[in-house]
């Protein structure tokens, strides 16, 4: 285990304030945990500007399985880029409309780039990637 370094920071007494209403209203049990998760989110979004550097991704689309061919471009895109594909998972929302939840792991780069396609696909109502980090370079 690494040396744990402690550290003190100066803070508006508003500005710490809402801090501690926010980590309180989040469930942490200490400011400590919340700086680290600060300091966690900054490195992984530093680690998606490397366009080479291995990633993890989920994109979410919301669309209506009734729009013509859309389901099958879909599944198109997830099969060219099978490499890419950890998991993918369908829900029908209602009789009308799907989430699909698709799980990407390569190069920062593939990954925004095939999330753009799907989200991208005509029909699809709503899209978003949501960015992670393998967590290997992450304390």
């Amino acid at each position: 285990m690494s040396d744990i370094v402690r550290f003190g920071i100066s803070l508006d007494d508003r500005l710490l304030q809402k801090f501690d209403s926010l980590i309180s209203e989040k469930g942490y049990s200490n400011r400590s945990e919340a700086i680290r998760d600060l300091i966690r989110n900054a490195l992984v979004e530093e680690q998606w500007r490397h366009d080479d550097d291995d990633a993890v991704g989920t994109v979410s689309l919301v669309y209506n399985h009734h729009t013509r061919e859309l389901s099958d471009k879909l599944t198109e895109h997830q099969h060219s880029h099978h490499q890419n594909i950890i998991s993918a998972l369908h829900v029908h929302l209602d009789e009308h409309h799907c989430l699909e939840v698709v799980v990407l792991k390569g190069k920062a780069r593939e990954i925004r780039k095939l999330a753009d396609e799907l989200i991208g696909t005509k029909g699809v109502k709503h899209g978003k990637l949501m960015t992670t980090t393998t967590g290997k370079d992450i304390v």
